[in-house]
C-alpha cells in the first residue's frame, strides 16, 4: 500500500472510532430506577411524568419507571424492602415507619407546606375552624391529615369533642361527604377537592391546616439506606432531575399535564387533573425555603413536623431531623 492510502486509511479509522455507533464509540446505557407514587396518578404526580417525557431523567443517566402506589405505609414499606429504587410518600408515615425500624429515609420533601385540610360544599357556610363545632368530619384513621385535626382545633381553642368523628376506609371517604352523610371531610385538598367538585357538580370550600395555626411537612420522596449508601450518586442525580422538572413543568403546565395524560395509568379528567396540579404548586415551599430548589428542606421545618407527631400522633421516642433525612441528596 503506498504511503499516501496508509494516511487515507489511517484517517478513515480515525473516523470510524469517533462515529456512533462504531466498534470504538463509548456508549453509556441509563441506569434503570423505580419510583413508586404515593397513592394512584394525580396531579400532584404530574412533575415526575413531565420529567420522563421531556428527558429530564434521561440527561441524568436515568432510565425511570413511574409506579401507582396503594398508600404512603404501601409504598415506604416497598422501599424499605428493596423492591423499588424511590418511593414518594407522606412525611409523618415515613417517620412512623423509621421509628419501628424500617431502613428508609427521606431526601427531600416536596410537598413542604401541608395539603391537610377539612373540606365541605360551599352552601355549608363554614368560614373558620369554630365554625366545626357541632359538625361531622369524615376520615380514615392513620392518615395524617384526618389524626392532626386534634392539632388545628387545639391551636384553635376548640375541644376536641365539639366535632363528631366519622371513621371510613380510604375508598368511602368522597363517597361519604357527596352523599350528605357526613359535613365535611378531613383529608388533602389539592387531591380531594377537585375530585369531589368534578363528581357532585357543586363547589367546595377547604379550610387549609396552613392557614389555621398548623404545618408540617407533606409528602416528598424517600429511599433506602443501603440505596443512599451503595450510590449516594443515584440519589443526587435523581433529586437533580426532580429539581428541574418541578422548575420546568411549573412554566409548561399544558405540557406537565399531558405528560401525565400520556403516560400514567387511568390519570383523572383532565380538568381535575389540571386543578390538582395549580393547587399542588402553591404547597412547595415553607418561609424558609421559598427561594430554594424543590426538595430542599430546612431542619426547623423538620423538627416542627417530628414535633406534631410527637403531640398528635403518638410517635414516641422521637429522634433528630438526620435520623429521617439525609439533607446532602437535595443540596447536591
Amino acid at each position: 500500500m503506498s504511503p499516501l492510502l496508509r494516511r487515507c486509511a489511517a484517517f478513515a479509522c480515525a473516523l470510524g472510532l469517533l462515529a456512533p455507533g462504531s466498534a470504538g464509540a463509548q456508549t453509556h446505557p441509563l441506569q434503570k430506577a423505580t419510583l413508586m407514587l404515593n397513592w394512584y396518578p394525580y396531579g400532584e404526580h404530574a412533575a415526575f411524568y413531565y420529567g420522563v417525557e421531556h428527558g429530564e431523567f434521561a440527561k441524568e443517566g436515568i432510565d425511570l419507571t413511574i409506579q401507582p402506589g396503594g398508600g404512603s405505609n404501601q409504598t415506604v414499606q416497598a422501599v424499605a424492602q428493596g423492591q423499588i429504587t424511590f418511593g414518594y410518600a407522606d412525611t409523618p408515615a415515613l417517620i412512623k415507619n423509621v421509628a419501628a425500624g424500617a431502613p428508609v429515609k427521606s431526601i427531600g420533601v416536596i410537598l413542604q407546606t401541608t395539603a391537610a385540610a377539612v373540606q365541605f360544599f360551599t352552601d355549608k357556610n363554614i368560614k373558620t375552624v369554630a365554625d366545626l363545632k357541632g359538625k361531622t368530619v369524615a376520615g380514615s384513621p392513620g392518615d395524617a391529615g384526618y389524626e392532626t385535626l386534634a392539632a388545628v382545633l387545639a391551636a384553635n381553642h376548640i375541644p376536641d369533642d365539639a366535632v363528631q368523628r366519622v371513621n371510613v376506609d380510604p375508598a368511602g371517604k368522597l363517597a361519604a361527604l357527596i352523599s350528605g352523610r357526613v359535613d365535611t371531610l378531613a383529608g388533602f385538598f389539592n387531591d380531594q377537592a377537585p375530585t369531589i367538585e368534578a363528581r357532585s357538580g357543586k363547589s367546595v370550600s377547604v379550610l387549609k391546616y396552613s392557614d389555621s395555626g398548623v404545618n408540617f411537612l407533606g409528602t416528598g420522596l424517600i429511599t433506602s439506606d443501603a440505596t443512599l449508601k451503595s450510590d449516594p450518586a443515584l440519589c443526587k442525580a435523581f433529586m437533580r432531575a426532580v429539581q428541574h422538572a418541578y422548575a420546568d413543568a411549573a412554566k409548561d403546565r399544558a405540557g406537565a399535564i399531558a405528560a401525565e395524560e400520556k403516560l400514567a395509568t387511568k390519570p383523572p379528567p383532565h380538568d381535575v387533573l389540571s386543578k390538582q396540579f395549580d393547587e399542588t404548586l402553591t404547597l412547595l415551599h415553607t418561609p424558609a425555603t421559598r427561594s430554594l430548589p424543590a426538595g430542599v428542606n430546612n431542619v426547623k421545618d423538620w423538627q416542627t413536623t417530628i414535633d406534631v407527631l410527637v403531640k398528635y400522633l403518638g410517635l414516641k421516642n422521637p429522634a433528630p431531623p438526620a435520623t429521617y433525612w439525609d439533607e446532602s441528596i437535595a443540596r447536591g
